[in-house]
């Protein structure tokens, strides 16, 4: 059953798209400041013109889209999220692939105490984002634990199939000391 993010990571979305839209328009004003309108390069007015109006409309619509597109989905075999604006993509990550997990806060995700859990496998990251503090802390202690289970599963595992080949092995020994 895949789970929802809660409303605090809409508002956080939206802050982070004002702030990143401010500084590539503060960027695009200081390029057409300095470069083009000195010039009076009419094709470079438009462009930027239409590069703000692009920006601001990505700032309005992509968070609303990315909120509702987003979920995920964590059971004992894997971690399963769903995530996008105009492309949506889904990583599958297995359990017993991950190496490293890792919670991580930045300033604006503090402001609405949302964190980031970062499971790391042998492949690449994955982010489980926008969630609520206390549920990525959950997360990355579920988490932890079901892999040092997987880990502990194996040694079993290992150490019985080792114990199996060393009986065999003084099996072996002694049915041809018996022959011999």
């Amino acid at each position: 059953m895949y789970e929802k993010l809660s409303k605090r990571a809409l508002s956080c979305m939206y802050t982070a798209g004002i702030i990143t839209g401010a500084i590539i328009l503060a960027v695009i004003g200081a390029v057409d400041y300095f470069w083009i309108f000195p010039k009076d390069v009419t094709i470079g007015k438009w462009i930027s013109l239409i590069l703000a109006v692009l920006i601001l409309f990505d700032v309005l619509i992509s968070p609303y889209f990315r909120y509702h597109r987003y979920r995920y989905s964590i059971n004992d075999e894997c971690i399963d999220i769903i995530e996008g604006y105009l492309f949506v993509k889904r990583n599958i990550v297995p359990i017993e692939r991950i190496h490293k997990i890792q919670t991580k806060k930045g300033p604006v995700d503090q402001m609405f105490r949302v964190a980031k859990v970062i499971v790391t496998t042998g492949g690449g990251d994955v982010t489980l984002s926008f969630l609520e503090d206390e549920k990525a802390d959950r997360i990355a202690e579920s988490l932890r634990k079901r892999i040092n289970q997987i880990v502990l599963e194996q040694r079993e595992a290992q150490s019985e199939l080792q114990e199996q080949l060393s009986e065999r092995n003084t099996e072996d020994q002694s049915g041809s000391d018996m022959k011999g």
